[in-house]
């Protein structure tokens, strides 16, 4: 149990849209705003998703993250970032992993590594066996530290498979999304055996996808985990679906419930010790060894 509570914040994803939500920052400016604002409230990282400056379509290339990145870290210079390396709308390792190539000031920490593929309603997420491997091994001589994303138990056990082929080493950092149609639902019996499951050395995060997001938040702020939180994974802010959510509300929110359970926000520099990170500031990264 972590004393300290882990905020993973992800404003924006790859599936909101303007039409869905006005709430979804799209833009490296309305990102920026966001994450500023989350930042101001209390947050430990972010997980950005990049987005065409014209179309709004999801997109991967370095050179928006990196205007996005510069952007957060004018106010927030030891904020830990993320980059999203998905799989859902990109199929080439050369552009799953371009965000990872950046450098100095707009060096991310961390890059999103789903452990296998998976279907959501009406798209799929691929990850052969070999893509894993060819990111886990791109972060790896980057210094990056993959920022591992479960949806189902096996996904554990293949992190369990890349610690065994040297290509992840603690500690570690696991999101567990629960609620996704086909994969492990937003339930206790499915959260008990994946938490049972992780290796030694790691830290986590529970997400519920739409309706479940509040409830996965809430159960793990109650038994010690960290959340993540966020419009990429649901637009609500009510499970009647009344009422639209900003970012805002939505970290706004877990703090009330992260202090009804008296447990504090953990810093980013906080969280960068236990992830062996580089303090920030300027350097960015995993430590080198």
């Amino acid at each position: 149990m972590e004393k300290n509570l882990i905020i993973n914040f992800t404003p924006t994803g790859m599936i909101p849209t303007k039409e869905m939500t006005s709430h979804v920052p799209v833009s490296v400016s309305e990102i920026i705003e966001d994450v500023h604002k989350a930042s101001e409230v209390g947050i430990t990282m972010v997980h950005l998703h990049a987005r065409d400056p014209i179309s709004g379509k999801p997109a991967y290339e370095k050179e928006i993250y990196a205007e996005i990145i510069s952007g957060i870290r004018k106010y927030a210079p030891t904020l830990v970032i993320c980059v999203s390396l998905s799989g859902r709308d990109f199929s080439e390792l050369a552009q799953r992993s371009d965000a990872i190539y950046l450098a100095d000031s707009v060096k991310p920490d961390m890059g999103s590594l789903t452990l296998s593929s998976l279907n959501f309603n009406n798209m799929a997420s691929i990850n052969s066996p070999q893509m894993v491997q060819d990111l886990a091994n791109v972060m790896k001589d980057n210094n990056i530290v993959p920022e591992l994303e479960v949806f189902d138990a096996g996904m554990i056990n293949y992190a369990k498979y890349l610690e065994r082929k040297n290509l992840i080493q603690p500690p570690y950092y696991f999101n567990l999304l629960l609620g996704n149609i086909a994969c492990a639902q937003a339930d206790i019996l499915h959260t008990g055996v994946m938490i049972n499951d992780l290796p030694k050395g790691s830290y986590w995060s529970l997400a519920g996808i739409g309706n479940n997001q509040l409830k996965m938040n809430s159960l793990s702020i109650a038994i010690g985990g960290g959340v993540r939180v966020g419009i990429e994974d649901n637009i609500w802010y009510d499970t009647a679906r009344t009422k639209l959510a900003t970012n805002l509300e939505l970290i706004q929110r877990i703090h009330v419930i992260a202090e009804a359970n008296e447990r504090k926000i953990m810093s980013p520099e906080e969280f960068r010790t236990k992830m062996n990170l580089l303090p920030g500031n300027g350097s960015y990264g995993r430590k080198f060894e």
